[in-house]
């Protein structure tokens, strides 16, 4: 007599399953180059409405996240006094950001989010990019909002996904290898990409080797014509504030900043 299992134990079977898996700790199997202290200290220096610098946009509160090389989130933080204190929607923004520079960079070449913009519009040939690698949406709307931006922020150790193509999103090097992508959300993204770039220098992983800007590398290019033609290919619009003065006197930008 052959023993056949019903329906019913099956169903609790794959409950139980599906409890034990979410109930596993999630852990980065990469190590991360920054933790929590150190990124919330390197923004805040870096976001005027914290105490830092001027960036040239809207200059409100900010997100930044930091992926490991194996895309897994591993820290998060805000710059404000709370959550709420800078755009909700940037949470998840950061991180895929932070996501699509580490997955876009190799060792010996690092693109920018920003760097990816012009190549994304129709008719170009990275359009539908932003298609190509889904927010994994079972983390980025699970667990305790209390905790969001936090050392315990329930993206810790879990792939975020998503593809951004405007700026905010940089790769990190320690100047031997590539070691995951910082994320910053909040204010305009030509502001992003600033302030993302002072805190990629703050935490000294700017050894960048090469990229599709000769000389400052994965920096923001300015070379979008009114017809919506980047010279290069590789172009990201002009916001409407001082975003280009700022990248210009950072190094972080071309073709932005105002004739003086």
């Amino acid at each position: 007599m052959r023993y056949r299992k019903s329906p019913s134990a099956a169903l609790g079977l794959l409950i139980l399953a599906i409890v034990a898996l979410s109930q596993t700790p999630a852990r980065a199997q990469a190590p991360c180059p920054v933790d929590h202290d150190k990124l919330l200290s390197a923004l805040k220096a870096n976001v005027k409405a914290s105490g830092g610098p001027a960036n040239g946009g809207f200059e409100t509160n900010e997100w930044a996240a930091i992926v490991a090389r194996d895309g897994t989130v591993c820290a998060m933080a805000f710059s404000g006094p709370t959550a709420d204190a800078q755009w909700p929607g940037s949470r998840l923004i950061e991180a895929e950001k932070a996501n699509t520079a580490n997955g876009v960079s190799v060792a010996n070449m690092a693109l920018s989010t920003a760097n990816l913009y012009a190549g994304a519009q129709p008719a170009e040939p990275l359009f539908g990019l932003q298609t190509t690698s889904p927010v994994n949406q079972a983390a980025a709307y699970a667990g305790d909002a209390g905790t969001f931006g936090s050392a315990n922020d329930p993206l810790i150790g879990k792939p975020i996904g998503g593809v951004v193509v405007f700026g905010g999103g940089l790769a990190l090097y320690d100047g031997k290898r590539i070691v995951g992508g910082l994320g910053v959300s909040g204010d305009s993204s030509c502001a992003d990409h600033n302030v993302a770039w002072r805190v990629r220098t703050a935490l000294g992983f700017d050894k960048v080797p090469a990229g599709v800007n000769p000389n400052l590398k994965d920096a923001i290019i300015y070379d979008i014509d009114p017809g919506g033609k980047s010279a290069s290919g590789w172009g990201h619009p002009l916001c409407q504030g001082k975003e280009g003065d700022v990248a210009a006197e950072l190094g972080a930008g071309v073709g932005g900043s105002d004739p003086k």
